[in-house]
Formats: C-alpha cells, sequence, structure tokens
C-alpha cells in the first residue's frame, strides 16, 4: 500500500464543502452539505484530488476536547480504491491525532474493522444501526421524569451533563445538533429540575438521523427516542449500541431493521469511552 508521504495530501476546509460532498453521496452515506460544512468548520480535513480537479479521497480528524479526536470520512472514489489512498490518509488522520497528544476514536464498519486492528485500535463495543419510517408507539417517561422542549438557555448544562456520561467533550457539537433540529431536540428533568437525559437529531440525505441520545436509565431513553421520532415524519436512522435490548425491541416493534452495524475502536485508552450504559444513541459514526 501507498505510503502516507507518497500521497499528494492537501487540506479541505468548510469553503470545498461541496466539493467533496459527492464522495460522501457516491458511497450512499447520509451526510448533507450541513454536516460537510459543520465537520470541516470545527475539524480538520485532508484529501487527494484527481488530475480532473475533483476530490478522489477524504478524511477528518474532529477534536472531542484535549485527550480526544475522532477520525471519520475515509472515502475514496471507486476508480481509486485499493491502491493504498485510504490507509495512507488514515495514517495521517493518525499522525494529527497523536501529535495533539490525544487519543484516537472511530466507528469501524465491518469491512473497516480488520484495517485498524494492525494499526493499534482496539474493540470498545458493537454498534447497530436501524432503519425506520415511522414510530406508532409512544413511549410516556417513567415517574419521577418529564420531558421539554430544549432550549438554547439548556446548552451550557447539556454539555456538562453530557460529557461525563460519554467521555467526550464536546459543545460545539451538541450546540449546532440542538439548533439544527429544534423540533427533535429534548430533555428530560427529574422533580428537581435537574437533566437527567436528551435528545437530538438532524436531517440527512436520505433519512433524519437521530441522537445522541445520552440518559441516566433505558426508560428515559426510549421516552426521549420515541418523541423526537414522533415530532416530524421520518424516515429514521438510529445508532444504538448493543447492549441496550429494550431500546432494540422498541425498533422492531416500529418495523426497524438493522443492514449493517459498527464496531467502537480506539487508539489508546479513553477514560469513560468504553461505557455505553448511558449512552443510548451515537451522534453518528463521523461525529462520535
Amino acid at each position: 500500500m501507498a505510503p502516507t508521504e507518497a500521497l499528494d495530501v492537501q487540506p479541505i476546509d468548510a469553503a470545498l464543502s461541496e466539493a467533496v460532498w459527492p464522495l460522501s453521496v457516491e458511497a450512499g452515506w447520509n451526510q448533507n452539505l450541513a454536516d460537510w460544512r459543520f465537520m470541516l468548520g470545527a475539524g480538520r480535513g485532508f484529501g487527494c484530488v484527481g488530475p480532473d480537479g475533483r476530490w478522489q479521497a477524504s478524511s477528518l480528524v474532529l477534536p472531542l476536547g484535549q485527550k480526544l479526536a475522532w477520525i471519520s470520512m475515509v472515502l475514496v472514489t471507486r476508480d481509486r480504491r485499493r491502491g493504498g489512498v485510504g490507509t495512507g490518509l488514515l495514517k495521517r488522520c493518525i499522525d494529527e491525532v497523536r501529535s495533539a497528544g490525544a487519543v484516537a476514536g472511530l466507528d469501524a464498519t465491518e469491512q473497516g474493522r480488520p484495517i485498524y486492528l494492525p494499526l493499534g485500535f482496539h474493540d470498545l463495543y458493537p454498534i447497530a444501526r436501524w432503519h425506520f419510517d415511522a414510530a406508532s408507539d409512544v413511549v410516556q417517561p417513567p415517574a419521577g421524569a418529564t420531558l421539554r422542549a430544549l432550549g438554547p438557555a439548556d446548552l451550557p448544562r447539556l454539555a456538562l451533563y453530557d460529557r461525563p456520561l460519554t467521555g467526550m467533550e464536546r459543545p460545539s457539537i451538541l450546540a449546532h445538533l440542538a439548533l439544527r433540529q429544534p423540533g427533535r431536540a429534548w430533555i428530560a428533568e427529574d422533580t428537581a429540575g435537574k437533566t437527567v437525559g436528551y435528545v437530538l437529531g438532524r436531517e440527512g440525505r436520505v433519512a433524519t438521523s437521530l441522537g445522541p441520545v445520552v440518559a441516566d436509565n433505558e426508560a428515559i431513553a426510549l421516552a426521549l427516542i420515541s418523541k423526537a421520532a414522533a415530532a416530524a415524519p421520518g424516515p429514521f436512522i438510529i445508532d444504538v449500541p448493543v447492549v441496550h435490548r429494550a431500546v432494540r425491541g422498541w425498533l422492531e416493534r416500529q418495523g426497524a431493521v438493522t443492514p449493517r452495524g459498527y464496531m467502537r475502536m480506539t487508539l489508546g485508552d479513553a477514560k469513560g469511552l468504553d461505557d455505553a450504559t448511558h449512552v443510548f444513541a451515537l451522534a453518528g459514526p463521523e461525529l462520535g
């Protein structure tokens, strides 16, 4: 495979979003232009351009605090695959993360995991991607918990709630998602007004993505997921850690199917990232 230094790697910034978006469209992924603009503005993109001036490959490093960075959007056009381009860009991303003194994390497809293992990545937990059209079963919150629409004033405490339960520092991501789809943004509180969960969502190229969903327990998470899904028509996708069986059962009752899965992996140890107890849906493989 081609070494990183042999590749003509160029930076990708937010101004190039429209130019690189066709890479994810060709791959059949759900990202839209708003996703690309946000990711390239919040992170660092790298890629390769072909002789015709079109982007043939991309990759992204998205900081999630000082000690963790997410690698994603490693995409290569069909005619440029199997030449080491994707692996070269992945190694470039790893170098970027290491130079910052951080741990690299990613969500690997079944095809990608065999590439990441020899590079030193190790498994944390499996994730199932679910597709469903609508939520017919609206779940009420458990006793002592109430749901309300999340507003801009809630964002600081949302980030404070999220960090210890996910192992990620992502206030800018949470704010972006909350403001992008306000109708999908709900917060759960106990009788004292303490945050006990939240759900966010965003429109995608082919479906609405529900997540992240973080909550004190699965009953609260289910109420949040069903509330966000009922807010407007689908179709939907949601990435759920396999350990959450009640969420799986609810999704199956909505007619959901899971054609693919991921494995959450890290290159090194990131405190709290291996615990999916309170993570009921991801922000997406591209956002962590």
